[in-house]
């Protein structure tokens, strides 16, 4: 018996099931009209239109029927897995394939252990990457007067620069802030390194009372002075923790970036610009819920699963539009 020996990952009927009473767990909720709990039917079990393929007409599984607006829905109306044309059971296995993995797994990984097409997994992955990102407005870092890490890194080649070999214009830019107090990681993607675009960020994540710790870079000297206390290492001369105090330093966001590096050089290996944000939520998600978090392979694809919730990617164009549902 194995992790992925679970009933859900293998007979669809235990997938709806499984995938209900985390979507569910408060009540059925219809995706049409709102209704928390009302009449509701179980039409489980009744078949679909027939096909040339399937005659008798495919079984419904987990579909039902709300009493109010008399419409009928799926666990999966109104969330990224929403339309998707393969089983339940094969996008959960996905989930927790993405989600226990710490470099992540390339999409023609997942379309080989998933038997799929590669643009099927390609676009399954972003689907899993789209439940990750929170986009919630949380409590700032630093809020009870703790460390906050800021630090900054360059990867990859924008579209058009492919020539360029001297400095980071070329490339894409990443702002990561790590709180230490509860070892939880926000990350943002810049085009430029100016105060016009990484000071809002500093200044909107992070409490005035908290200790910001950064290296040398002059773009953190003014923005320091905001808060309690501005710690700076000299990294320019080697210096990775301040010899005065221990506690200045920036190698926790520095360790963080090291796996998200690694990964998108060799797993990934190219990343569209215009899907960084899906791959940084990835790589989030995974460190702020990392067995050292107290949450262990099981519980990470779980809250995943949460994540599915009011949200769509369609595979319109080569590049996907993500809408938030109204």
């Amino acid at each position: 018996m194995s992790v992925l020996s679970s009933p859900y990952f293998h007979d669809e009927a235990k997938a709806f099931e499984h995938l209900e009473s985390i979507v569910w767990a408060d009540g059925v909720v219809c995706p049409h009209c709102g209704v928390v709990d009302g009449r509701v039917y179980d039409l489980s079990g009744v078949r679909g239109k027939p096909t040339l393929k399937s005659p008798e007409g495919a079984l419904r599984h987990g579909l039902k029927k709300c009493g109010e607006c008399r419409k009928q829905f799926t666990v999966k109306v109104g969330t990224v897995f929403e339309h998707a044309r393969m089983p339940l059971h094969k996008m959960l296995q996905a989930v927790h394939l993405i989600a226990s993995s710490k470099k992540g797994i390339s999409a023609h990984q997942l379309g080989r252990i998933l038997e799929v097409q590669y643009k099927t997994a390609w676009f399954l992955a972003h689907r899993i990457r789209e439940a990750m990102r929170s986009g919630d407005l949380a409590a700032p870092f630093g809020s009870g007067g703790g460390a906050v890490e800021v630090d900054e890194t360059y990867f990859g080649t924008k579209e058009g620069r492919r020539g360029a070999k001297a400095g980071t214009a070329h490339k894409f830019g990443v702002l990561a802030l790590v709180d230490r107090e509860t070892g939880t990681m926000r990350s943002f993607t810049f085009d430029k390194f100016r105060a016009d675009e990484v000071h809002p960020i500093v200044l909107n994540n992070i409490a005035r009372e908290a200790r910001l710790m950064t290296d040398e870079a002059k773009m953190y000297k003014k923005i320091g002075r905001e808060f309690a206390e501005h710690g700076t290492t000299l990294h320019g001369a080697r210096q990775y923790v301040d010899y005065s105090d221990r506690t200045i330093h920036t190698n926790t966001v520095e360790g963080a970036f090291s796996i998200f590096k690694r990964s998108m050089k060799g797993v990934y290996q190219h990343c569209g610009e215009q899907h960084l944000h899906r791959y940084l939520a990835e790589f989030e998600f995974r460190y702020n819920t990392r067995q050292a978090n107290g949450v262990d392979d099981r519980g990470r694809a779980v809250a995943a699963v949460r994540g599915i919730v009011g949200k769509r990617l369609t595979y319109v164009r080569p590049d996907f539009n993500a809408q938030a549902l109204g």
